[in-house]
């Protein structure tokens, strides 16, 4: 008997977040990550960020590591409409509040209409202000540091007024100040002048960012598509206040998720040609008369899998049973299960045993984790009935016959 297999190839899944601005009032970012199956990995089913990193997070990897935050800095500049005066309220002042609530978004495989949550929320906040003066002669300071902190009620604009929390990110020069402050709640936070400020601005924005994908071995491989909008001003998602107003309206965030899934299954060398035989092989039969009541052959096979998959066979002889093994028209069937290793199973979660394959297709098969390189096993066996006719019948000429096994990522 020969067995033969097909192996369709996997795809890619991951996510795409890119960035740039339009004269429309609109700044459009998206955001890129990915998943692949790591071998050195397998437990890990998670996608990568690969979104180019700029900002906040490109000056202290560090400090976005430790909480698995991501920075973009992106071109939106805000100008004050008039002069911050000390007492202000807070809404006429220097005022931050952003989306730092989760927020999902619907992303749509476009090939198989699937569809998963994706899920972001903004988790810090920073840019560098400028001064229409020098903060000495604003507040009438010896020195630029002394300005910009007699500038401000309070400490240092480096230290965020709660509800917003330090970052570690404060560096000046005589009419400018950088900054980076995480928001761990969506609520306003806000430095009031102890100073009249004549005008200000903002001349960027950056923001940290935090993403919740979907697991990826529950995918589909292909690529899965979605968008997220906020407003930006007054009263918008990205709020500075009534004094501070940016020269961009919206922030769209376009979601693009690519998964690359593996499905790839090894035989061993000559695995691809199956003997049935009993057990012991045929010297009882030939020697002591003793015929057979089962021939059957376990084949091993190597399966690296990071996706679902349905099985099923096709058969160069199609018995009325299934598929079989002839000499010159007569034979009999061959029934083939597969057992999956730990970390496959079928459709209800179950361990996959000796599950009988046929023509129609047989699962889906899920990874709970990546699988590589791990054994299954394929059980080729003739029942009884059909063991007993061959012996009666055969004409001392071998049987034969070709089933292919197929393994389909496209379930």
């Amino acid at each position: 008997m020969i067995l033969s297999t097909f192996l369709p190839g996997g795809r890619w899944l991951g996510l795409l977040l890119v960035i740039a601005a339009s004269s429309a009032g609109a700044v459009t970012q998206e955001i890129r990550a990915l998943f692949t199956p790591d071998p050195s990995n397998p437990q890990s089913n998670k996608f990568i960020n690969k979104t180019p990193v700029s900002g906040y997070c490109a000056e202290l990897p560090a400090e976005c590591v430790a909480n698995n935050t991501f920075s973009i800095s992106i071109p939106v500049r805000f100008e004050s409409t008039k002069a911050i005066q000390p007492g202000a309220a807070q809404r006429e002042g220097a005022m931050f509040k952003v989306p730092a609530q989760w927020r999902a978004l619907t992303v749509t495989n476009a090939d198989t209409g699937e569809t998963e949550q994706v899920e972001m929320r903004i988790a810090g906040i920073g840019s560098n202000y400028i001064l229409s003066d020098t903060a000495a002669n604003l507040t009438g300071a010896s020195n630029a540091g002394d300005g910009h902190r007699s500038l401000w009620n309070g400490s240092s604009w480096v230290y965020a007024t709660p509800p917003c929390e330090y970052s570690g990110v404060g560096l000046y020069g005589h009419s400018n100040y950088r900054f980076f402050w995480k928001t761990p709640v969506e609520a306003a936070c806000a430095k009031g002048a102890r100073f009249s400020i004549p005008a200000m601005s903002y001349d960027h924005l950056d923001f940290a960012y935090e993403l919740r994908t979907p697991n990826p071995l529950g995918m589909s491989s292909g690529l899965y598509t979605g968008n997220l909008n906020y407003r930006i001003g007054p009263y918008g998602d990205f709020d500075m206040g009534d004094v501070m107003v940016p020269d961009d309206s919206s922030l769209a965030f376009n979601f693009v998720l690519d998964v690359q899934h593996t499905l790839k299954v090894d035989i061993p060398p000559g695995g691809n040609k199956v003997e049935l035989v009993p057990a012991g092989g045929w010297q009882s039969w030939l020697q002591n008369g003793r015929k057979p009541v089962r021939l059957f052959r376990d084949q091993t096979f190597l399966i690296s899998a990071s996706s679902k998959f349905k099985m099923k066979l096709e058969c160069q002889y199609v018995l009325p049973r299934g598929c079989g093994i002839v000499d010159a028209g007569n034979g009999g069937v061959v029934e083939v299960r597969v057992s999956l290793p730990n970390g496959l199973t079928d459709s209800a979660g179950q361990p996959v045993s000796r599950v009988l394959l046929g023509q129609q297709d047989t699962g889906p098969f899920q990874p709970s984790f990546y699988v590589d390189r791990t054994p299954g096993t394929l059980h080729f066996e003739m029942p009884a009935a059909d063991v007993s006719w061959l012996l009666l019948n055969h004409q001392g000429r071998p049987y034969t016959g070709n089933i292919t096994v197929i393994w389909d990522s496209e379930v």
